[in-house]
Formats: structure tokens, C-alpha cells, sequence
């Protein structure tokens, strides 16, 4: 595929290392000389030195036959921008990296339409929730958000017996806006059907809208789950988005962070929060503050020592299973090797949301790694004139086995019935297999002979 980077930083030429490896054409637009230099010494990629926001740079850089382009410099007004100009200018797929979280949320402004923008890829909120991911628990879970955040993904353990066992599942009254979209029974996971019955022991994922999958949980979760106690260091973006997530769920968060006017800003921001002000590397400081009894420890600071240090403090104070947050991939043998079992690594969660963009046509999105075994979670934009908007679901023929979780339309997260007909511009999400995916595509593909 031919990719355009724009941005030649750690993170662009990370992205391009990597893409080259795998035989892409990639070419890189940088604006400082000397980084440009750098990168053309390391990256078998073409290598520009220009302004990524000035159209004829763009131009240069063969914009207009990008299958991907990816705005990866370290601004946001620079991202946004030059990714809108570049989708004009015609390249088929625009993703941009984004800090700020007002960028993100589109109840306020919906930038990513707005500017033209496939997707924003936040390499702090990426991690946070990777983060979020490891330490699951029984009926407190996000798991991702897909089509610019209007639906969300959470798995639901089931623990004993309820008005939700045992039932068909088309004869269960979820709202209206939530599907079971996967059902696990011992190490098995399959897409759930009408005629699936939920038993104890299962584990469940539910898609839908974000208050109404909160809403089916109270169906399933019958039992009372002892909160877990949850320390985080480093209060940065990814500390926060860490807080947001969990304090809305079962945990009891603390975040630990050494700024103190970052404290003030946490405080404001976080509801249910205790935020104190602190060095997490100090082991005196973390007895102090009870670290040894918290059932989760989170060290992500934005510093790779830092964090590394706060963990082995924490693990000679009783802590068993520290996560640590890293940076720099050398590390990678380093944590293992002082017990730090559990490791994130934020580049390698911006890799499989670019590993998951690399498609053309109709395959929005691709992630293999969501749900266990061989279930793949795609997104799917309905093109025009396409096989999708000329007759109801039911009539379709999607491959199976393949659930047809949510749509989104205008923003707005619906869950499709039998009856539902697809609009061109609609995005879908669907849990599927690998095989099924080409049969997917077609059915969601604007046909070559359209005009």
C-alpha cells in the first residue's frame, strides 16, 4: 500500500520502520532538515523536508494516491489540519494523533467529521485503555470504543444464577441499543445468536451505546463484587484517562503524582478520585500511603526509569503484580528481569491501530486482538450504491457466522434489526471471522462499475 507519514519524529518514524519492513511504500514529509537527515539514514522510506500543512509539499509527496496518511507530528492543530488537506488533496484514508481530549470528544464539536479525519489516534488514551485492558475484572471493563466513540465494548462476568441465564437470548430485554455480541465458556469464545443461552461461569461482551451498555450490565451482575483497591503514578494524560475509566466502575483509584499543580487539575477532573501529591519512587512516601495492601498498582509516569523504579519499590512492599508503563522497547528485557511482570508498551498500542487502518474500501478498521480466539472486530463504511443499502439485513446474505453489532449514523449509535436497511456513510461494526471479512467487504463496497 502506498502510506503517507506526516512527520518524521519518534513516533512517525517509528510508524514507517515498521510499515517499510512489511514491504509498504511509505513516504515521510518532515519540516525540520536535520530530522529529515536523521530519518532518511534509518528508514528505507522516501524521505521530503516541508511544511506537511502547505498543499504543494503535500503534492510532492504523492497525496493524492495515498491509500493511508497518517499525521503523526507532535501538534495537533498541525495534525488536524494538514490531515484535512490531505484527504481533500485525495488521499482514501486520513488518520491524525491527537493529545488534546477536547479534540476527541465529539458531544461538544465533532471534529473528525468536521475536518474530514477517518480517525484520531491518541497515543496516551490508546495506552490508557490498553492499561485498562490488563487489569479486568469481573463486571468492570472497558474494553474499547469504536466509530469515534459513540459505541462501546464491555465484558460481563457471570456469576450466578439470574433472570438472564438460561433464556434465549433474542428473549432478553436489553435495551434497545445493546447486543451480546460474544459469549466465552471455558477458553471458548463464539459469536453470540438469537438462540444462545447465557449459563453461569460465561463470560459476556456487550456493544452498544455507552449509558445503555451500563444499564444491561445491572442484568447480568447479580452478585456484589468487593471493590479493588487501585493505585496509579503519574497523574500525566494516560494516568488520568486510567482514573476516568476505573473510578466510574468497581475500584477504589488513588493517583499519586508530583506536580502539584497537576494535583489541582486531577482534583478538579476526577470525581471519585483520592489524588495525592507525591514521589512514587519513594518507598517511604508509598508505605505511607498503604501501597503494599492495593490489589492493582499502576506505574505510568511519563519517564521509563521513573516507572521502573516506582514498581520495584512497590513489589518490596508487598505489591505482587505491578503493571508498568514503557517507553523505550530496550527495557522491554530489563523490567522482566527485576519481576515486572506486566508491561505496556504505548508504541505498540499505536501499532495495532495501525496495523488495523492498513485496508482499502469499505474495511474501516481491523483488530484481531480484542476478543479471545479467532473473532476479529472490524469496522465497515457502507459506500454508495453498495449491495448493503439496497435491502434489509435480513435479506443480505452476510456471511456467518458474523454479528452485525451497531451502526453508526449522524453520530448517533443504533443497533440494527432484521428489518434495518443500511445508509451509504453509515458505519458499522461487526463481530466476524477472518474468512468472512472478503464477503463482508462486498457486501459493504461501492461496485466498481458505480458511477
Amino acid at each position: 500500500m502506498r502510506v503517507l507519514i506526516l512527520g518524521g519524529g519518534t513516533v512517525g518514524s517509528a510508524v514507517a520502520a515498521r510499515l517499510c519492513d512489511y514491504g509498504h511504500d511509505v513516504t515521510i514529509v518532515e519540516i525540520r532538515p536535520d530530522v529529515a537527515a536523521a530519518v532518511d539514514s534509518e528508514v528505507d522510506a522516501r524521505v521530503l523536508v516541508g511544511n506537511a500543512t502547505y498543499a504543494p509539499a503535500l503534492f510532492q509527496a504523492g497525496v493524492s494516491t495515498a491509500d493511508v496518511c497518517f499525521a503523526l507530528t507532535s501538534s495537533d492543530e498541525v495534525n488536524i489540519f494538514a490531515g484535512s488537506v490531505a484527504k481533500r488533496m485525495g488521499a482514501s484514508r486520513v488518520a491524525a494523533r491527537v493529545y488534546a481530549q477536547e479534540y476527541r470528544d465529539v458531544s461538544d464539536f465533532d471534529y473528525p467529521r468536521h475536518f474530514g479525519i477517518d480517525r484520531f489516534l491518541s497515543l496516551e488514551y490508546l495506552t490508557a485503555m490498553e492499561v485498562a485492558r490488563r487489569i479486568r475484572e469481573p463486571g468492570a471493563m472497558l474494553i474499547e470504543h469504536f466509530a469515534c466513540g459513540e459505541l462501546e465494548m464491555q465484558d460481563v462476568a457471570i456469576t450466578r444464577e439470574s433472570s438472564a441465564t438460561d433464556v434465549p437470548l433474542a428473549e432478553l430485554k436489553l435495551p434497545s441499543e445493546v447486543r451480546v455480541g460474544a459469549i466465552s465458556r471455558e477458553g471458548y469464545v463464539t459469536i453470540a445468536t438469537a438462540n444462545d443461552r447465557v449459563q453461569v461461569g460465561d463470560r459476556v461482551t456487550l456493544l452498544g451505546a455507552r449509558p445503555q451498555v451500563e444499564a444491561a450490565k445491572k442484568m447480568f451482575l447479580t452478585g456484589s463484587v468487593s471493590k479493588q483497591n487501585v493505585v496509579i503514578v503519574g497523574g500525566g494524560e494516560t494516568g488520568y484517562f486510567v482514573a476516568s475509566v476505573l473510578e466510574r466502575r468497581n475500584y477504589n483509584v488513588k493517583i499519586v503524582e508530583h506536580d502539584k499543580e497537576r494535583c489541582n487539575f486531577l482534583a478538579g477532573k476526577l470525581k471519585n478520585t483520592c489524588v495525592t501529591h507525591g514521589d512514587g519512587r519513594r518507598r517511604n512516601f508509598l508505605a505511607e500511603e498503604r501501597v503494599g495492601s492495593s490489589d492493582v498498582f499502576i506505574a505510568c509516569a511519563g519517564d521509563d526509569e521513573y516507572n521502573i523504579m516506582s514498581c520495584v519499590e512497590a513489589m518490596e512492599l508487598g505489591v505482587k503484580n505491578p503493571l508498568a508503563v514503557i517507553k523505550h522497547p530496550d527495557y522491554a528485557s530489563v523490567v522482566w528481569k527485576l519481576g515486572i511482570k506486566d508491561a505496556v508498551s504505548p508504541f505498540e498500542v499505536m501499532n495495532r491501530q495501525v496495523d488495523g487502518l492498513m485496508h482499502k474500501g469499505a474495511l474501516v478498521f481491523q483488530n484481531s486482538t480484542l476478543l479471545s480466539g479467532p473473532i476479529e472486530v472490524v469496522e465497515l463504511e457502507v459506500g454508495d450504491d453498495s449491495p448493503a443499502t439496497k435491502a434489509p439485513l435480513k435479506t443480505l446474505g452476510v456471511p456467518k457466522p458474523t454479528l452485525i453489532a451497531a451502526v453508526v449514523r449522524e453520530n448517533v449509535a443504533l443497533v440494527p434489526n432484521a428489518d434495518f436497511v443500511f445508509h451509504a456513510g453509515d458505519a458499522a461494526v461487526a463481530l466476524t471471522l477472518g474468512d468472512s471479512i472478503p464477503g463482508l467487504v462486498e457486501l459493504f463496497e461501492t461496485p466498481k462499475n458505480a458511477k
